[in-house]
């Protein structure tokens, strides 16, 4: 059993901490995190030691937990800086997880309990599958990607790098979301979904005025007035 470090002590992290514990397939001995009202405080029973940093001069594996898949990256890159490199990341999938054959899944990638994978599915490196996920044939999910509770993907789906798809939606076969794109939850894509736009609604459609190069400040707004953050 592997000695594991969680990062970023929020939500996320005690729903992996849970099903770790839960599946036995490491040994979480503590979590980084940089709020300083965290600091030596018990997150569902395991110990913030100290920033996440302080990873750069630990041993043990590392997990990053931000729910944000576009803050998992800038976890990924600021660590990169200090030296640490993609073998120090683990990942995790939940026992109750199906996982079919030829799936593949990138480092640092976390898949909660009920997720199903059919086959032939390829998932990126720190990929967030949330709790009764669907994936099925030949989908292929970019880094960082992050699919909330309940995403259903039709056969051949492709995600880009750092999407998040929200709780309940679902993908006709054969589409691309596109890098950076934010689908709300409940919705069903019916088309292809462009890079950095937000989409709701069934069918799902762009929502509002805002040009789909919005900044990720702008997108998240709209994507808290869709309700699927």
């Amino acid at each position: 059993m592997s000695r594991i470090l969680l990062l970023a002590a929020g939500g996320l992290a005690r729903e992996t901490a849970s099903s770790i514990a839960d599946t036995g397939d490491h040994e979480v001995v503590g979590m980084l995190d940089d709020s300083p009202a965290l600091q030596g405080v018990l997150v569902a029973g395991v110990r913030v030691l100290g920033g996440i940093d302080l990873a750069a001069g630990r041993s043990e594996l590392l997990l990053v937990c931000a729910g944000n898949g576009q803050i998992r990256r800038g976890i990924v890159h600021r660590l990169r800086m200090l030296g640490v490199g993609p073998e120090r990341y683990a990942g995790h999938v939940s026992r109750s997880a199906s996982i079919g054959a030829r799936c593949s899944l990138g480092p640092g990638s976390i898949v909660l309990p009920g997720c199903v994978l059919t086959c032939d599915v390829r998932i990126g490196a720190h990929v967030v599958l949330m709790p009764r996920v669907v994936l099925t044939h030949d989908n292929h999910l970019g880094d960082y990607a992050t699919l909330a509770a309940g995403v259903v993907l039709g056969g051949g789906t492709r995600i880009g790098a750092a999407a998040y798809l929200g709780m309940n939606a679902s993908v006709r076969q054969d589409l691309d979301v596109g890098d950076g794109a934010i689908l709300g939850m409940g919705a069903v894509l019916l088309q292809d979904q462009p890079a950095n736009c937000t989409w709701a609604g069934n069918p799902a459609h762009r929502l509002g005025p805002a040009p789909c190069n919005t900044s990720n400040m702008q997108r998240h707004a709209l994507a808290e007035t869709a309700g699927e953050r």
